[in-house]
């Protein structure tokens, strides 16, 4: 049994579609069990219209909810201790939920989670760990936009928990790691990054195999399982990537209806045209899952439907499911115990002994 806390009120629409989200997921996951945060009086309602959701969840009013033009510092003074987020993010910390979801104020979340939950024993900042699709199948990209700008130590941790992502969501024993940069070769870029890949590449950590660094073009391509950056840059991949999936469904919807021959066209090749939407619909493979912090919090699109909530929630059960936290640990525990006084200015052969 896995239990996720949720705060409903989060989001663009709140409980009209979180509720509703949650209902869909509980239908794939039978063994999921809710801690629901909120106002009883639009929430309570809702949630009889689903009455195995109903059956299957605890129901805690909360008073405050924190809107999505709060400021994190606003968040935090008046929704700490009091609000739907905080409560949600409290209950992984005292143990009572596996995971926590919420679509609202990203940056709220982030703050509150960080204040709450406190990073890991040797992460100085968390990342936001997105899914995207690729050429072929899905990959993890990380920082999508918690911290904007990062040293070589903090890239290193970067990989080692989009690594540990990988391995539980994908079930790969040594998911491949790219670090994103303007070019393949080792003699360019910033040097945060060429440090962080000199590092990598010599460690030769058990829980992933270094790639060296990828471009813009290979995001799509799948040519790596992680993909990682600082959080400027992985915002604008990840949006860039979201807004080019919009565009080409708006230039197909349009170039199949503009003509008598093309709508006959669009249904002889119907099921063709079906199967490329569903590989574009960002909906599927909606939460950011907050790295680097003593508990799990899944962040969703504030702007989604229910089906894309739904996907959250599935993603916040595998993140439970194959037990995210503990392969963190492991890796960073590995990773510092090979790593002398200094840090990553060390030599090869130093790395190797």
């Amino acid at each position: 049994m896995i239990t996720i806390s949720v705060d409903v009120m989060g989001g663009d629409f709140g409980p009209d579609v979180a509720i509703p989200g949650l209902a869909k997921s509980l239908e794939r996951h039978p063994e999921l069990r809710f801690d629901l945060y909120g106002d009883e009086s639009r929430c309570r309602p809702l949630l009889a219209r689903y009455p195995g959701l109903e059956k299957a969840s605890r129901f805690q009013h909360c008073e405050i909810s924190v809107s999505m033009e709060d400021k994190p510092s606003k968040a935090l003074r008046n929704g700490r201790w009091r609000s739907s987020m905080w409560r949600a993010i409290e209950a992984v910390k005292n143990g009572e939920a596996n995971v926590c979801v919420s679509a609202g104020n990203t940056g709220a979340l982030m703050a509150m989670s960080r204040f709450c939950l406190r990073t890991m024993a040797n992460i100085e900042r968390p990342a936001i760990a997105a899914i995207s699709p690729t050429l072929r199948g899905e990959r993890i990209v990380l920082d999508v936009g918690a911290t904007v700008g990062a040293d070589a130590q903090q890239l290193i941790d970067y990989s080692m928990m989009g690594a540990a992502m990988a391995r539980a969501l994908f079930e790969i024993d040594r998911p491949t790691i790219g670090l994103l940069n303007v070019g393949v070769e080792e003699v360019k870029g910033l040097e945060e990054v060429k440090e962080a890949g000199r590092i990598l590449r010599i460690s030769e950590l058990p829980g992933m195999r270094y790639h060296g660094f990828v471009e813009g073009d290979d995001l799509g391509k799948g040519t790596v399982d992680v993909v990682v950056t600082e959080g400027f840059a992985g915002n604008i991949a990840l949006k860039s990537a979201e807004g080019t999936a919009r565009q080409i469904a708006e230039y197909l919807r349009a170039a199949m209806s503009r003509t008598i021959l093309a709508r006959l066209g669009y249904i002889l090749a119907r099921s063709a045209f079906d199967r490329l939407r569903d590989k574009m619909d960002t909906r599927k493979v909606n939460g950011g899952v907050f790295l680097g912090l003593n508990g799990i919090v899944i962040k969703s699109h504030g702007g989604t439907d229910a089906e894309g909530y739904a996907a959250a929630v599935d993603l916040a059960h595998d993140m439970a499911r194959n037990d995210l936290i503990s392969k963190i640990e492991s890796d960073l525990k590995v990773f510092h115990t090979r790593q002398p006084a200094g840090g990553v200015g060390m030599s090869e052969g130093q790395v190797k002994e």
